[in-house]
């Protein structure tokens, strides 16, 4: 469409339409109006959050100390605002030299372990969720098609699965010991060998990922395809989890997911009796529901281990997950692990005077018998302060200007608080404070 025909459709001069597309003049709320009336784009579409994530990034790539370049807050804002598919490709470039140098330290290591295939094609995928904002609308709306075909009933959607299954593909559903293997599907014999040990949500999951594969297998592989990943472990990676992800479309749909949301105000533990899944099952679908023209609470979610160890993280916020340095010490996440099964809150603030709501609590998976190790994670959910009072968790709390806020950053290595006593490591391209005859209470003062 041509600024003219744009200008007419919105009923403003072309000059007006140029001045727009160069940030010269401020986007009215007249013609945000008609903007969202005429292309069905949500207003939230060009609020400036939208590149709060970018901004993050490129912050990322000029703290990379062997990148030997330095660039103030001001000069990205402008880069990320004003060229931001040339703030994409840095980024992304970035991404492939970190990468790339990780891979030659692991090669000419005594572990001999091979970083390309073993671990880098698990953070293409994390990266292709969250340039999607982890919303995947292909998936999305075919698999709640789906779920009303087959009239899955909340709670009880395991047998309307294995129905699905057999009625549709002439598969059947074994339930019998299969090792350590949660499932398996032997395609030739059209049965699929479920493991007695799995709960009711799980075995539904499972049962829900395979019928994914049998019913969009197609459009799985053509998003694959679409996604320019690396090699076929991540290509495989892929199509794991975008059937996963229909398996949650379908074993919670999106229409019915989201009401059930809002009427319980979010309530996490009601929506899992609701729904007969689990507290993690839950939580990673809120953050997926951002359908355009009837999106839920745009939230992070994170599971991380008692190490630290980020195992899934996708954001549907500006919240940034550091790849550098680990994440911050002082994020309620951490927290979780002194109150096993407790729900802990907390008002978060970055640097940059961003505030979230983050809430977590731990899972516990058992894994064999006694004496057998098992697993525990802490699960977080967060998301703008602005949302915070469309969230049960927040009743009671103060959330203005009073609230009691912990500073956080994104990772030590990354973050712009120099006077944090909590820091792990100095902050990449900063000037430390070393004088033989001073002490400090903080690990590593900055100079000053």
């Amino acid at each position: 469409m041509t600024q003219s025909e744009l200008a007419r459709l919105l009923g403003i001069s072309p000059s007006y339409v140029n001045q727009l597309e160069h940030n010269g003049r401020p986007l009215t709320l007249p013609v945000l109006l008609r903007l969202t009336e005429h292309f069905g784009v949500d207003t939230e579409f060009f609020a400036a959050q939208d590149i709060a994530r970018l901004v993050a990034d490129v912050r990322e790539v000029f703290a990379d100390g062997t990148v030997g370049g330095a660039i103030s807050p001001g000069q990205v804002d402008e880069l990320t605002t004003q060229l931001p598919d040339v703030a994409r490709t840095l980024v992304s470039l970035h991404r492939r030299y970190r990468e790339a140098v990780e891979n030659i330290a692991t090669l000419v290591s005594e572990q001999g372990l091979d970083r390309t295939t073993a671990q880098q094609p698990h953070e293409e995928i994390r990266d292709w969720f969250y340039l999607r904002r982890n919303h995947v609308a292909e998936l999305d709306e075919p698999a709640e098609r789906l779920a009303t075909e087959l009239r899955l009933i909340p709670g009880e959607v395991r047998a309307g699965l294995a129905a699905g299954l057999r009625d549709r593909h002439g598969v059947e559903v074994v339930t019998a010991p299969i090792g350590s293997d949660q499932h398996r599907f032997d395609a030739a014999a059209r049965v699929l060998h479920l493991s007695p040990a799995l709960r009711p949500g799980q075995a539904a999951f499972r049962l829900a990922s395979e019928l994914a594969l049998l019913e969009a297998g197609e459009t799985i592989d053509r998003l694959v395809d679409d996604g320019t990943f690396s090699g076929d472990t991540a290509r495989r990676l892929a199509r794991i989890g975008l059937a996963n992800y229909f398996a949650g479309a379908l074993v919670l749909p999106y229409r019915v997911f989201l009401g059930a949301a809002e009427r319980y105000r979010y309530d996490i533990t009601r929506l899992s009796d609701h729904f007969g899944v689990g507290f993690e099952t839950i939580c990673h679908r809120l953050s997926t529901l951002q359908r355009r023209g009837t999106r839920g609470v745009p939230f992070s979610f994170i599971r991380v281990d008692r190490a630290g160890n980020i195992s899934k993280r996708q954001s549907a916020t500006g919240f940034h997950f550091s790849r550098v340095g680990g994440s911050c010490p002082l994020w309620i996440v951490y927290e979780a692990f002194g109150s096993p099964g407790r729900i802990v809150t907390q008002v978060a603030e970055l640097p940059d005077g961003k505030k979230y709501f983050w809430l977590a609590r731990t899972v516990t998976r058992t894994v064999g018998g006694h004496g057998d190790p098992g697993k525990t994670f802490a699960i977080g959910l967060g998301c703008e302060l602005r949302h915070a009072r469309r969230l049960v968790y927040s009743d009671g709390l103060a959330l203005g200007a009073d609230a009691a806020v912990t500073p956080i950053g994104m990772g030590c290595k990354v973050c712009e608080r120099p006077s944090c006593p909590q820091r792990a490591f100095p902050a990449i391209g900063k000037t430390l404070r070393v004088d033989e005859h001073t002490s400090s209470l903080l690990p590593y003062p900055p100079l000053t």
